[in-house]
């Protein structure tokens, strides 16, 4: 949300609790800075607010002044917006800013906006408390995230393609998603995995294509007692068998790489050499390969070498 866009709805809300009357729309853009002078513009931008405002939970009201009022205009009643004396202490306010930060430019962002504006709108102004030096983010690379995030938000169904470790194709899978959670920098979706009638817990990393929404809102149901962070660390608590795989590598190049090899040694081509390294995550690491462009090739296996490829024309596309 711009800072343009949260003083126009502030001073909106302002406005309306202030009325001892329901205000017309036209009083309203008279009163209430930052609204477009053409009045179909205003009526536009008014009606995104008041849907706004709805669903920050303020309580705008519709109604006339007297029987002989033709246009009907909008207030918020103070006894039904006014909550008990939030006291938050300053650590507190502190923490709330911190968190919509973190989430700030991903997909979370509109949600962390408006928990920063009912803050202001109880006179607490999170984002202007004392911050550290340096401002975290939780980074959401996969683009899978978004539409489950929005799947587990609304209750649909979703299907979507899915490499599992140590497989060379991806799986299509049909999954009523539970949560989305982060655990040690990975993300995973948890649900009930529709083919199989069973919980499955799927890393976002490995969903390959989009993902595709199978039903209407509402139908997931999350069972009584789920904790989707405890099956998560289950998941994630069996050992990973390390694989080993065989790279050229550019002269000159892939430093990061050559540090963590297992063994290296020139290569029959002039300028390139041929390491060894070990790894797991076949998601991550071929994306971490990608990232190297030209100066890494893939030998073996082959399983790798094909992500690696379908990394890159990602890229391309």
């Amino acid at each position: 949300m711009s800072r343009r866009k949260t003083e126009r709805l502030l001073s909106l809300v302002v406005c309306l609790l202030s009325a001892r009357r329901y205000l017309t729309a036209t009083q309203i853009r008279d009163a209430v800075p930052g609204y477009p002078a053409s009045y179909d513009a205003f009526k536009r931008m008014f009606e995104r607010d008041k849907d706004e405002l709805r669903e920050l939970g303020i309580p705008l009201e519709t109604g006339t002044n007297g029987p002989g009022d033709e246009e009907y205009g909008y207030r918020i009643s103070r006894q039904a917006y006014e909550l008990p004396e939030i006291t938050l202490e300053a650590d507190e306010a502190a923490m709330l800013g911190l968190a919509a930060r973190v989430w700030r430019r991903a997909e979370l962002a509109g949600a962390a906006e408006g928990a920063l504006l009912k803050l202001r709108a109880a006179g607490i102004d999170a984002e202007d408390l004392s911050q550290p030096g340096i401002e975290p983010r939780v980074r959401t690379p996969e683009a899978a995230f978004g539409p489950l995030w929005e799947a587990v938000r609304d209750g649909r169904p979703v299907s979507f393609g899915y490499r599992a470790a140590g497989r060379a194709a991806a799986q299509q899978r049909r999954l009523e998603p539970w949560g989305v959670v982060n655990r040690r920098g990975r993300w995973y979706v948890v649900g009930r995995d529709a083919d199989r009638d069973a919980e499955r817990v799927f890393r976002l990393s490995r969903i390959e294509g989009e993902v595709r929404f199978t039903g209407p809102p509402g139908t997931v149901v999350v069972p009584p007692g789920t904790d989707v962070r405890a099956a998560v660390r289950d998941w994630d608590a069996d050992p990973v068998v390390p694989r080993t795989c065989r790279l050229r590598i550019r002269a000159g190049a892939g430093y990061g790489l050559r540090r963590h090899a297992i063994g290296i040694e020139p290569d029959q081509v002039p300028g390139w050499d041929v390491a060894e390294l070990n790894y797991s995550d076949i998601g991550w690491w071929s994306e971490h390969l990608a990232s190297f462009g030209a100066d890494v090739v893939v030998l073996e296996p082959s399983d790798l070498r094909d992500a690696v490829i379908g990394q890159l024309k990602g890229v391309l596309a």
